[in-house]
């Protein structure tokens, strides 16, 4: 069975296909769902599976999720006021246009830099 590896001779760590991982470990998603953070516990083992194929490739990249124990794992920390400020911060700080600076309702796009509005703009007035 591909993927299946659990004493980590092949891979390093124990490795195992999807939805056939042991009881006891999560996901960090997983984890969350359930309140709870790894703590800083090392990854205890990996679930692996292939991708999807990028258009016209001919390969399908190997995909890999982390697996924590469960039993080591701590509650979330919670949001303490000061916490809630740093965040609102970086959230305005992401739906700020650096180049009209105006704070807009949702997260400026990383693939333009800038607001729509600024993007289609022409360059001399931009700068």
């Amino acid at each position: 069975m591909k993927f299946y590896d659990p004493t980590g001779a092949e891979y390093g760590t124990p490795t195992y296909p999807r939805r056939l991982a042991p009881e006891g470990l999560a996901t960090r998603r997983q984890l969350r769902a359930q309140g709870l953070r790894p703590n800083g516990q090392d990854v205890a083992a990996q679930i692996l599976w292939h991708g999807r194929r990028p258009p016209g490739s001919r390969t399908r990249p190997v995909r890999a999720a982390y697996l924590y124990r469960i039993d080591l794992a701590a509650p979330v920390r919670p949001m303490t006021p000061g916490r809630w400020r740093a965040h609102r911060a970086m959230m305005r700080a992401r739906r700020t246009c650096p180049l009209c600076r105006v704070i807009r309702p949702y997260v400026i796009p990383t693939s333009l830099g800038c607001c729509p509005g600024c993007a289609g703009a022409p360059a001399a007035l931009a700068a």
